[in-house]
């Protein structure tokens, strides 16, 4: 890159995609109604619900609709946009599981930059997006702006979309960040401001959440939802789920795109610090190995400066960077090129790759939930965590026949997108990890189930053998074992009662010594234990165990696992 006269992105476009947990709207539903929920606040709430081309008036669908339904295969095709108005009848199965929620009232974002500079960029639009059966929302943010140089288009890559602060400088500053971030509305006043800079209210969250605080800009963005780690009043919670800088999609657009240096490239695509005029500290089996994962050349041919082979794509999984030359109509223009297929089809295969990717993160992050609030010791606890366990492989189960999908298209760029996309953002491994992790649970889950129902087996056991001596007796001799003169009645119940309390006290005795009584009972079948070792044993049915052996069943071998 020439360091007088440094490239200009004649367009700059970013999608900002936020994946968020959602926290349960009430303990023990399966299905939570999210997107329900934040319809029915009226007081404060900017969110409405946006109706698509297929819902609206045939007069707004247009064939740049149609293309961008045909891109996707049968099964994508439903999950986008449902099985037509016939079938609409149930959410999730009718109509398309997606809901879309959207804000009007952010105009622009004014940035504060690193060198004083006070940049503007335009709001396309700001949207929510809901998943039927899944407790994830994705905030996507579009703004766009003309004629930046490519140093301030890295640093905005590096700085903008950032939840919050990793750091700070001596001098108070956040490092990494905006100066400061603005939403302005449509008439020019500032409707929230950043507070980066503000480190104790950071420090003091960190401190008392064991969590991360979200900047006060991005607070009012999702409002009326709420951070789940606050002490703001909200029915619909949410919490994080990834790294503090937000993934992000971008679109430039240059005269001349092969005056761009490998090295630009890479600032790009790993959305590193601008260039300072120092070259990368990468070697050259790095850098090639970064071309290699990340780089979509398909149409990319820099040796021979052709218009039909000036557009290169660098996906890294958090980051997608779509670079072509300006002018041209079959990349810049916004109804038929390449930039109207990056807002539309690319940005729907990075909302599946990112929905896939969060989606599975939630699933861990509930079954960690579940297991560090378990107590081995508590009945209560170990229902709990058996029924939050059994709800989550049911959602994991749910998932993997409804929306894991291998393949999103037959279009070799839209393709070959999705499987860079799932790769390097690590979708497959992350699904194996946690499918194994859900068999584990369920394996242990049916363990525990068939070790209670065997202890009450030989429980039962043990006192139908007691019983069957009893009942032996009486069946022998006769009801009335001892003749005496007719009972009133009050001796008759009395009589009863006689009975019947020695004998509940002879069951329960019983029951508590059935452990004790079924190891006496294994001597006295075992031929290869003397008298003497069977008299031991049944001695030992009075001997008084230690608590640690008799809670050893109950603690799961925990005991064994601690000493």
């Amino acid at each position: 890159m020439s360091a007088t006269a440094p490239p200009i992105a004649r367009h700059f476009r970013q999608i900002l995609i936020w994946p968020l947990r959602l926290m349960p709207l009430r303990s023990g539903d399966q299905i939570q109604r999210h997107p329900e929920a934040l319809a029915a606040i009226r007081e404060n709430n900017p969110w409405r619900e946006q109706r698509d081309e297929f819902t609206g008036s045939p007069a707004d669908f247009h064939e740049r609709h149609y293309r961008e339904f045909v891109t996707f295969l049968p099964h994508v095709q439903r999950f986008l946009y449902g099985q037509g108005r016939s079938s609409s009848s149930q959410r999730g199965y009718g109509e398309s599981p997606i809901r879309v929620f959207r804000r009007h009232d952010i105009a622009r974002v004014r940035l504060g930059c690193e060198d004083g500079t006070v940049l503007d960029l335009q709001v396309q639009h700001i949207d929510l997006y809901f998943f039927y059966d899944v407790d994830v929302v994705i905030l996507a943010m579009e703004v766009h702006a003309d004629d930046l140089p490519l140093p301030r288009v890295q640093e905005l890559m590096f700085r903008f979309g950032r939840a919050f602060p990793a750091k700070w400088r001596e001098d108070g500053r956040a490092a990494q960040c905006m100066a400061s971030v603005q939403w302005i509305g449509h008439d020019g006043s500032v409707l929230a401001e950043s507070d980066y800079a503000d480190r104790d209210a950071y420090l003091r969250h960190a401190w008392e959440h064991r969590a991360s605080r979200i900047g006060r800009h991005w607070e009012y963005l999702l409002h009326p939802m709420v951070p789940h780690h606050s002490e703001a009043v909200g029915s619909i919670r949410y919490r994080q789920l990834e790294y503090h800088r937000l993934p992000k999609m971008t679109f430039l657009s240059f005269d001349d795109p092969f005056a761009l240096s490998r090295e630009d490239f890479i600032r790009l695509g790993q959305a590193t610090q601008p260039d300072n005029g120092q070259p990368l500290p990468y070697s050259d089996e790095v850098m090639a190995e970064f071309e290699r994962a990340s780089c979509y050349d398909r149409f990319w041919g820099p040796s021979r400066r052709s218009d039909n082979a000036s557009t290169r794509v660098v996906c890294t999984g958090p980051s997608m960077v779509m670079v072509g030359r300006h002018g041209l109509s079959g990349y810049s223009d916004l109804q038929n090129g390449l930039l109207a297929e990056f807002r539309h089809q690319y940005f729907l295969i990075g909302l599946i790759a990112h929905f896939h990717r969060a989606s599975l993160l939630m699933m861990m992050d509930r079954l960690v939930v579940a297991v560090s609030l378990l107590d081995a010791d508590d009945v209560d606890s170990r229902r709990r965590f058996k029924r939050g366990i059994r709800q989550t492989m049911e959602i994991f189960l749910r998932f993997n026949h409804r929306y894991w999908f291998g393949e999103v298209s037959k279009q070799s760029m839209a393709k070959d997108l999705f499987d860079m996309w799932s790769r390097n953002l690590g979708n497959e491994t992350l699904y194996n990890e946690l499918r194994a992790e859900v068999l584990d649970m369920d394996n242990y889950l049916e363990a525990d189930d068939s070790r209670r129902q065997n202890e009450t087996l030989l429980r039962l056991t043990v006192v139908t053998i007691f019983g069957l001596i009893g009942t032996i007796v009486t069946g022998f001799l006769g009801m009335n074992i001892f003749d005496g003169p007719p009972a009133t009645l009050a001796g008759k119940i009395g009589s009863v009662l006689a009975v019947a309390a020695p004998t509940l006290l002879v069951t329960f005795y019983t029951l508590k010594k059935s452990s004790a009584l079924s190891e006496f009972f294994d001597a006295v079948s075992d031929d290869t234990l003397t008298r003497r070792q069977k008299l031991k044993a049944f001695a030992r049915i009075w001997r008084r165990r230690p608590g640690g052996l008799r809670r050893r069943d109950d603690t799961h071998g925990n005991l064994r696992s601690r000493g």
